[in-house]
This record gives C-alpha cells, sequence and structure tokens, in this order.
C-alpha cells in the first residue's frame, strides 16, 4: 500500500515538473524570439525608414498589434512621424529660403508634399510680394530633394508663374515623378496657395558625379 502511494506521488510530481518545464522552456523561446524580432526590427527599419507596420507585420510574420507594442518598447516612431523626421533632415535649402520650408511628407522617387512660408527678406522694396526668384528656388529645391540625387542640374524648366505670393501666405508645394530615363528625371512641381495654384513647373534633371566635367 504504501509502494503504491508512493508511486503515485512520484508519478504526480514528475507530470508537475514535466508540464513546469515545458511552460518555462516555452517562455524561454518565446523571450528569444521576440528579442530576436526586435533587434532584426531596428536594423530593418534604420535601413528602410519608409517600412509600414504592415510590412513589418508581413516580413515578421506576426500581429500588425505585436509590431506597435515592439515599436513602444523599442522606441521606434511611427512610419509618418519616420518620415517627417527623415523629411526635415533630407531637404536641403538654397540661399534665400533658408527655414521657410519644410518636407511633410515625401516618397522618394514618387512623390512628395512640401510647405514654405515666405518672408519678409524675399520680398520686393517697398512691397509685401515675394519675388519670382524664391518661388522658383523652393520649386527646385523640391524636385532635387524628390530623386535623392547628391548632385543634379536643372537641363529644362518650363514655368509659369500664374499668381502673385506676397509674405503671410503659406504654399503647398505638391511634386511627383513623371518618368526616368538613364541619369534623367521628368518631375513636376505645383505649388498652391488656399488650393489655388500659384506656381507650377515642368522640370527635366539631370545627375551628376561630382567632379566629372
Amino acid at each position: 500500500m504504501c509502494d503504491m502511494v508512493y508511486n503515485i506521488i512520484r508519478i504526480y510530481y514528475q507530470v508537475i515538473t514535466s508540464c513546469n518545464n515545458k511552460q518555462g522552456g516555452g517562455g524561454v523561446q518565446m523571450k528569444t524570439e521576440k528579442l530576436k524580432r526586435q533587434k532584426l526590427m531596428v536594423e530593418k527599419v534604420n535601413e528602410n525608414p519608409f517600412l509600414t507596420d504592415e510590412e513589418l507585420a508581413s516580413m515578421f510574420g506576426v500581429s500588425i498589434h505585436t509590431i506597435r507594442f515592439d515599436r513602444a518598447e523599442l522606441g521606434i516612431a511611427e512610419y509618418r512621424e519616420r518620415i517627417k523626421n527623415m523629411a526635415k533632415g533630407k531637404y536641403n535649402n538654397s540661399p534665400g529660403v533658408e527655414n521657410s520650408a519644410e518636407m511633410l511628407d515625401i516618397t522618394i522617387m514618387q512623390n512628395s508634399v512640401c510647405v514654405m512660408h515666405p518672408n519678409d527678406g524675399m520680398t520686393f522694396e517697398g512691397s509685401n510680394m515675394i519675388k519670382g526668384q524664391y518661388i522658383y528656388a523652393f520649386a527646385e529645391n523640391v524636385a532635387i530633394n524628390l530623386i535623392d540625387e547628391k548632385s543634379a542640374l536643372v537641363n529644362v524648366a518650363n514655368l509659369k508663374y500664374k499668381k502673385p505670393v506676397f509674405v503671410g501666405d503659406k504654399l503647398i508645394a505638391k511634386t511627383e515623378v513623371k518618368r526616368v530615363k538613364d541619369n534623367q528625371y521628368i518631375v513636376w512641381v505645383k505649388i498652391s496657395r488656399n488650393l489655388n495654384e500659384v506656381f507650377r513647373c515642368k522640370f527635366i534633371l539631370e545627375s551628376v558625379q561630382p567632379g566629372l566635367s
């Protein structure tokens, strides 16, 4: 009788121990997979900040909610915030329009949206009307930033000033790459104020390698 009770207790103990080991092992395995996923996520986002939560979820075979929890733990900003931060860092102003323009959204080699706030330093003397050269410089900047080339020249610029611009206006530039052939890019830039177009330009840009003549 005692032997029977002992055997039952021993078997019960073995079953409980086995279950605990399996649960503990599973927990460790899940934690290890999570750490690996998060490490890879940091690498992937650093390589390509344009990755969305949906793309990351598909890449790692997990749910979008899991990706969002991972981002929160890792301190990785959401897609649009990453793009805005990257765009601000990538946007290069021309002399005369420093600190007046900001990239709002950009998909390299596709399209972008940028805002500009003309200031007093861009006006004709004794007037609050903005000189056309600053509007053109704004358009050229957003076009070149969109193709993401270290250096590029304007081969052709077919432009049209449609309405005057004044200090205090908020200008929105919508830019789109229409065609790419070899090292040439056709880029459209349309600038509007309160949904009314004030300027448009069709650029043919050519990328060049620095140091080559």
